[in-house]
């Protein structure tokens, strides 16, 4: 009930959220701190914040874990780390199962079909091997990450010159793919191919400021994809790794944290569910009459921005 309210409002109120995020981003850089938030800390109103915060970036091209990072710190509240910002992902994915739940029901048993009557070239059949192959690459260099970069959040990959960097080199991708990218392949011609070619793009989201969907929006728009079919695609093989990495989290978190640090995980949870199904849709909707380009000088003014504020001294 809740999500259906929100798809009939999301055309004025994802437009007015994406608006807020975008307009605190520079009017922020005010903080020097990049100290690590403790859990216990966090208050519900940071709480909503951050998952306002998470629900709005993880799908836009624009990257979730950089911005979950550098607006706290711009804030002067430290930072939330991998952990929180994992397991607040779980509002993200239960937001795409339920906006993609027909997409998921009709795949999964059309490769069910497909499978006992060995129609190996089934639309659905392709699909869901895409979607399985295409999360391989960033399983596989995820356990690498943790094997040899078990402390990330004090890891040079996720300082701030790292992040600023990352999101400039995305923003001159996106431009590129923008450009000469053909815009004109269907969901119907999707293939497992692309799956494995977006999947390793998506590998590359490891990287703090990356961005998950930016990396295989940009993969989809160079492989010819129309631009809502490509962040459509991109949804759909985020699923399994968005799950996954919430799943891990969230199983190390319950080992060592008390009942009062639920609180505010529940909470940022929810709140990510919320803004992240409004994401999707208005996403989706945009790119159907839109380019990608404000979201290529987003990045470019974003990654400048945090390059100004670590010259400036205003954070490291």
């Amino acid at each position: 009930m809740m999500f259906s309210l929100l798809k009939k409002s999301y055309k004025w109120l994802g437009l007015a959220i994406i608006t807020v995020i975008l307009a605190i981003t520079p009017a922020a850089i005010a903080q020097s701190t990049t100290n690590r938030i403790p859990l216990a800390k966090i208050d519900w109103l940071q709480a909503i914040f951050l998952g306002f915060v998470q629900g709005v970036t993880e799908f836009l091209p624009i990257s979730s874990t950089a911005h979950l990072k550098a607006i706290p710190v711009f804030l002067g509240w430290g930072d939330p780390g991998v952990t929180y910002t994992a397991v607040i992902q779980l509002g993200s994915i239960a937001a795409v199962l339920s906006y993609f739940w027909q997409d998921l029901r009709q795949i999964s048993t059309g490769m069910v079909k497909a499978v006992a009557s060995s129609d190996y070239r089934s639309q659905d059949f392709r699909l869901a091997l895409g979607i399985i192959l295409g999360t391989i690459p960033i399983v596989f260099f995820g356990l690498l990450m943790k094997l040899f970069i078990p402390d990330l959040d004090n890891s040079p990959l996720r300082s701030m010159t790292a992040i600023a960097c990352a999101s400039i080199v995305m923003s001159l991708l996106l431009a590129t793919a923008e450009k000469i990218g053909k815009h004109k392949r269907s969901f119907e011609t999707l293939r497992q191919k692309d799956g494995v070619l977006m999947g390793l793009a998506q590998a590359l989201a490891l990287i703090p400021g990356v961005s998950r969907s930016g990396s295989t929006l940009t993969a989809g728009l160079f492989m010819g994809l129309e631009r809502a079919v490509a962040a459509r695609f991109s949804f759909l093989l985020g699923i399994p790794a968005i799950t996954l990495a919430g799943l891990v989290e969230f199983k190390g978190v319950l080992d060592q944290i008390n009942t009062s640090e639920l609180i505010p995980l529940a909470i940022g949870v929810i709140s990510s569910a919320i803004f992240s199904y409004l994401s999707i849709a208005w996403l989706l909707d945009y790119l159907k009459k839109q380019s990608t380009w404000v979201f290529v000088w987003y990045r470019l003014f974003f990654g400048v921005t945090i390059l100004i504020g670590v010259a400036l001294g205003r954070f490291s």
